[in-house]
C-alpha cells in the first residue's frame, strides 16, 4: 500500500514541481520600539528595508505571486555582506515555492553591526510579513502558508538564533556556518524549541566549527536537530563571491578542497529535503534527508527515524489504532475518507472494503503497510456464485444502470463496468484467483475467484 503514500506526496508537491519564476519587491518594515535601521518609508521607529523574492508566473519587479500558499524563509546576511551575496540561494529555493525575505540592516563594516538589533530585525520581518499576508490590499494576501523558517549565514546565522529565541513565529532554524554573537548565540540557543539544521564547512577558519557551529548546535535542546559537516568546505562558499568575506577567508582558512559550486551543490542537496518537510510537511522530504546520505557530507542527526508500528484494530463497527500521531487519515479502497482524521472511525454497516490508516508523526511521516478487510454486516445485494470463476450474477439490487468497481486487496481497481436492467451479469474470467471486493455506490461485498 506504499503507493497510497506516494500518490499523496505527489499531490502535495505538484506546486513544488513547477518551474516557477521569481518575482521581487521591496518592503520597509518598521519597529516602533527601536530607532535606526536602514531604509525609509516604514513609519516612525526603526526602518528595516527588506528585499523579498517570491514564486511568480513571470520574472520581474512587483509581479503577481503564483497561485498557492508559500512558506516564508527570513534570511540573515553575514558580517559586512549584503543580501545580494545570496542570489544563489534565492535563485535555487524560490522556484521550489518559498518566499525569501532579506533584511538589509546591519550590513556595514563601520560602524560595527549590532547583533541584537539584527536578530530582532529578523524576528520583526517574520512577524510583520505574516501580517502583510492578511492584508487584503497586499500582493501577498492569502498567498502565504502558516509556516516560516529563520535562516542565516555567519553573523546572520548567529543573529537568526537570537531571532528564534525572541519570537515564536518561526517553525525551524537553518544555520550556514553560524557565528557566535554578542549577545551570545550559544547562550540564546538554549531556549530554541524548533527543529534545527546547521551546515558547517570542515575547513572554515573564519568561524571555526569547534568554536562557533558546534557549540551553538550542542546548546540547542530540541529533540530533532541535525549537523551537516561539509568535508573540505569553507566559510564563504555558501554565498556568492564577496570581497569582504573572501578576503577574511583567504587570511584564516586553509585546506579548503571544495570549489564554490561544489559546496553550494552539497548545500542544496542537504537543505532542500529538510525544508521540504519542515515547511511543506513532506514525508518524502524527511525520509530523503534521513535515509539517503550525500557523498561529501557527514550528517549527525538526533531526529527520530524509526518506523513505529501501526496496527488497525476492529471492534464491531469501530476501527482504531493505539499509535499516537499528530495527524491521521483513513482510506477506503484507496480513497481518502473525508473528515476521517482521528485515530478511530465508525464504519457503517454497508461500508465494507479495504481500509488503511496513514499516521503522521512529529518528525517524518510514517504509515501503515497493514490493511484491514471489513465485510459488510448487512449487505443490500448478493452475488452468485461466490466463489466464482467465469461470471457472477448480481441479485437483490435496487438500482438501474449501476456502475461497479472491483478492488483487489491492495485497494486497486482491477475492473469497472455498468450493470444494465437486461443484464445483471459481471464477467470475471480475466481475474486471477484470489479475494476481491465488488462495490456499488459504496456498498461492498467480498468476492472470491477460483481457478
Amino acid at each position: 500500500m506504499r503507493f497510497i503514500l506516494i500518490l499523496m506526496i505527489l499531490a502535495a508537491h505538484l506546486s513544488l514541481c513547477q518551474n516557477l519564476n521569481i518575482g521581487h519587491t521591496t518592503i520597509t518594515f518598521n519597529d516602533p520600539t527601536r530607532s535606526g535601521g536602514f531604509g525609509s518609508g516604514g513609519g516612525v521607529g526603526r526602518q528595516i528595508q527588506t528585499e523579498i523574492y517570491y514564486p511568480a508566473n513571470t520574472n520581474g519587479e512587483n509581479v503577481a505571486l503564483a497561485n498557492g500558499q508559500w512558506p516564508i524563509i527570513v534570511f540573515g546576511h553575514g558580517f559586512a555582506m549584503n543580501w545580494d551575496a545570496y542570489s544563489n540561494i534565492w535563485n535555487y529555493l524560490v522556484p521550489y515555492g518559498y518566499v525569501m525575505a532579506f533584511p538589509r540592516t546591519e550590513s556595514s563594516l563601520f560602524p560595527a553591526p549590532n547583533h541584537l538589533d539584527f536578530g530582532l530585525d529578523l524576528a520583526v520581518v517574520g512577524e510583520q510579513l505574516f501580517a502583510v499576508g492578511q492584508n487584503s490590499s497586499s500582493m501577498f494576501y492569502s498567498k502565504l502558508s502558516e509556516y516560516a523558517c529563520v535562516m542565516g549565514h555567519s553573523m546572520g546565522g548567529g543573529a537568526a538564533v537570537l531571532a528564534a529565541s525572541q519570537s515564536a513565529v518561526f517553525d525551524c532554524y537553518l544555520g550556514l556556518a553560524p557565528a557566535e554573537t554578542n549577545p551570545s548565540a550559544i547562550s540564546a540557543a538554549v531556549s530554541l524549541q524548533i527543529p534545527t539544521l546547521i551546515l558547517s564547512g570542515s575547513n572554515d577558519g573564519v568561524t571555526p566549527p569547534s568554536q562557533h557551529h558546534l557549540p551553538i548546535y550542542d546548546a540547542i535542546p530540541v529533540e530533532c536537530k541535525s549537523f551537516a559537516n561539509l568535508i573540505g568546505g569553507g566559510h564563504c562558499y555558501f554565498a556568492n563571491t564577496n570581497f569582504n568575506c573572501d578576503f577574511g577567508e583567504s587570511a584564516s582558512s586553509t585546506g579548503i578542497s571544495l570549489s564554490r559550486s561544489e559546496q553550494q551543490n552539497l548545500m542544496y542537496q542537504q537543505i532542500a529535503p529538510w525544508l521540504s518537510y519542515f515547511l511543506n510537511r513532506s514525508c518524502e522530504g524527511f525520509e530523503s534527508f534521513i535515509a539517503y546520505p550525500i557523498n561529501g557530507i557527514s550528517l549527525n542527526s538526533t531526529c527520530p527515524n524509526d518506523l513505529q508500528s501501526v496496527t488497525i484494530i476492529q471492534n464491531g463497527n469501530t476501527l482504531s489504532t493505539s499509535t499516537q500521531g499528530v495527524a491521521y487519515q483513513w482510506f477506503l479502497n484507496n480513497q481518502a475518507i473525508a473528515g476521517a482524521t482521528n485515530n478511530s472511525i465508525q464504519v457503517p454497516n454497508n461500508f465494507a472494503g479495504v481500509y488503511q490508516l496513514l499516521v503522521y508523526f512529529d518528525y517524518g511521516c510514517q504509515y501503515s503497510n497493514n490493511i484491514l478487510q471489513v465485510n459488510e454486516l448487512n449487505p443490500t445485494f448478493s452475488v452468485f456464485p461466490n466463489p466464482a470463476s467465469n461470471q457472477i450474477e448480481v441479485e437483490d439490487i435496487s438500482c438501474i444502470n449501476c456502475n461497479y468497481d472491483i478492488f483487489n486487496l491492495q485497494g486497486q481497481i482491477v475492473q469497472s463496468g455498468m450493470l444494465l436492467p437486461e443484464n445483471m451479469n459481471i464477467p470475471c474470467h480475466e481475474l486471477s484467483a484470489g479475494t476481491y471486493f465488488l462495490e456499488f455506490n459504496t456498498r461492498t461485498v467480498k468476492l472470491l475467484i477460483e481457478r
